[in-house]
Formats: structure tokens, sequence, C-alpha cells
């Protein structure tokens, strides 16, 4: 397509976002490409300076994984939730809100936005319980998850107050619980919290591969559009794996708002550009209920 072509197809999308918030929810193996990072944050910029307000929610799991190997220690998960003992939850509080928050708040200066890093902690954003027990293929078991978070409450004001002041708010899945405890939360299930919570336009996942697909090893199988009650039957036919199953849960949470959630591949270049303005569309989307 010819480049104003591009932008008359984009006029109708950025005139009806115009004004609202989306949530992003950046993942997977993006977080340590700095060229998919750029190219990111390049989108989160230009949605605000086209009156978006994109409130950023980044996990950190590969990197998390990293330097637990690189220290001699070996990750545990259970239902795609990882296992926290206190030198876990050490580690991913470095990580999350340390180095990663960081580097995509200095991303978004950058490219010329305001970003600013938020953890759960913070005028306790994300208040959480401990997590107790979670089920394995329909048997429950007595697992302790450690520090795993289970969310209560988002405080959206902290989100409405810099996001209608310009920031870019980015904020790493570290909660709080009532006793001052810190907590490890999925950040996919954070950002459909938050997306109910703020009453988001979208809540777009980004990850490592196009979508939900039926068959994982071809891409070709792709999903475009999922109802819940579909999302149920892929879940029990296996079809939906432990890694994805956070992300339907989010996109499930996020429809029950009313918000529509876009779950697309982070490694194709603006690939958020792609799914919010384009007539095509490149990912998997959850419609929300209304």
């Amino acid at each position: 397509m010819k480049k104003e072509e591009i932008l008359i197809e984009a006029l109708p999308y950025i005139r009806e976002f115009y004004g609202s918030k989306v949530v992003i929810k950046i993942g997977g193996h993006a977080l340590v490409n700095e060229s998919i990072m750029d190219s990111i944050t390049q989108d989160l910029v230009l949605l605000r300076f086209v009156g978006i307000s994109p409130i950023v929610v980044h996990g950190g799991g590969p990197e998390i994984t990293r330097i637990m190997e690189r220290l001699g220690k070996k990750p545990k998960f259970i239902g795609g939730l990882r296992i926290t003992d206190d030198e876990t939850m050490e580690i991913a509080s470095m990580v999350l809100v340390g180095s990663i928050n960081e580097r995509i708040v200095s991303l978004i200066g950058k490219h010329g936005g305001k970003g600013i890093g938020l953890s759960g902690n913070d005028g306790k954003l994300i208040v959480a319980k401990k997590k107790q027990k979670h089920k394995v293929e329909g048997v429950e078991l007595e697992v302790d998850l450690g520090w795993v978070g289970e969310i209560e409450k988002i405080n959206a004001e902290i989100l409405n107050i810099t996001a209608d002041k310009d920031y870019i708010p980015v904020i790493s899945p570290i909660a709080v619980d009532g006793a001052g405890n810190s907590l490890n939360v999925n950040a996919d299930l954070v950002a459909g919290e938050m997306a109910c919570a703020i009453k988001a336009k979208k809540l777009v996942l980004l990850t490592d591969v196009p979508g939900l697909m039926r068959d994982p090893a071809d891409f070709s199988t792709l999903i475009s559009q999922v109802t819940a009650a579909e999302i149920e039957e892929l879940i029990a036919t296996k079809i939906i794996g432990e890694g994805m199953i956070p992300k339907v849960e989010a996109g499930l949470k996020a429809a029950s708002g009313g918000v529509t959630t876009h779950i697309i591949n982070g490694r194709e270049p603006h690939s958020i550009l792609l799914e919010l303005f384009t007539d095509r569309g490149i990912g998997t989307m959850i419609e929300g209920i209304t």
C-alpha cells in the first residue's frame, strides 16, 4: 500500500479510539530483544500522541529464568504459574521492578514519551492475597506456590491520574498483601484485571506466537476470533496449553467487563499498530461481553 493509503486506513480507528485507554501487556522474548522493544515503545509513544492512553504491564519470565539458572536455581511451574520461594521472589523483584521496568521507561523517553515506572506496591496499585491452591488437570492439589499472588483489587485511581497527565504507566506485576508482603502475580492476569478496572477500550497481549492456534506447530491454524465457550472447549481438549492459559483467562476477565482482547505476536515489527489501526488485524480476538 502507498503511505497515504495506510494513513487513511488508520483514520477511522484513530477516531474510534481517541480519548480511550488501551492496556498492553508485553511479555515473552520481546523483553530481551532490543530491536523488538524499540519497535514496541515507538508504537506506545505514537498511541499517546494520537490521543490514546496506553497503560503497559510487563512480564519478565524468560529473564527471571535466565538469572535463576545463572545462580544455579531450577525454575518450577504449575499450571503456567511459577513456584516462588523467598529467593525466587527476591530475584523476580530485582528483574521486574529493576532492570526490565527501567529499560522500558527509558525507551519510551528515547522516543519522546513520558514513561513512569510503577509496581503493585506503589500506592497499593495491585492488592493481592497469597494463592494457596491450584488445580492441575481438574484435580486440586495441596501445592504451596510460595509468594504467588491472587489479585483482590486494582487501584484504578493511580492509573487514571498518570494516564490523564500524558504519562505512560509501565507496571511490573509485583503486588502487595495486607501485611505488606510482596507477591509475584502473573502479568497477563494483572493486565486483564486492569483492563476491567479502568474500563479500557482494548487489551492487547503481546506474546511469542501469532495467537491461539489449533496446531501450535502450524501457524496457518491461527484462530482469528474466539468466544468464551470455545475457549473452555480448547482448554478441555488441550489445544490451549499451560503457557497460554493465563492469557485466555486474562482475556475472559477483560471480556466480562466489556473489553475486547487481542493476543498477537509481539515479535512482528509494529504489531500493536497493525492490530489496532488496520483492517486485517494480525492475531486472535476475544470479543468483549456487552
